[in-house]
């Protein structure tokens, strides 16, 4: 009997987590802008935190897809309602939230196995 690959399923929700982590993180780059780096390692700190709530979220769902649903539906829904008045904000940044919740979805409603 051979082993059984895991299907898409599975990964797409997984790495889309990790890539919307990464696209968060690029943002804590604006922290360095010429002040001393004393200053500047806090506020890049900072900046990371929400990369690392969503990196959270994906461990969190790493096995437990519907975790990764409602967390990502969570987030997506969190951000919206923090900044109406920038739908350009709220497409780049709860739009791919909420792709990544619906793969997690997804993930649920027809289970892949685990590798």
């Amino acid at each position: 009997m051979s082993p059984r690959r895991p299907s898409l399923l599975f990964w797409a929700p997984r790495l889309s987590g990790i890539a919307v982590s990464l696209f968060l993180a690029l943002f804590a780059l604006d922290a360095f802008d010429g002040r001393p780096l004393a200053e500047t390692i806090p506020a890049f700190v900072m900046h990371l935190l929400p990369a690392g709530v969503v990196a959270a979220v994906v461990t969190a769902a790493w096995r437990r897809p519907w975790v990764g649903a409602a967390g990502f539906a969570a987030l997506a829904t969190a951000y919206a309602a923090w900044v109406p008045h920038r739908p350009d904000w709220i497409l780049v940044i709860s739009g791919p939230l909420a792709v990544t919740a619906v793969l997690f979805a997804l993930g649920v409603r027809r289970p892949a196995e685990a590798p």
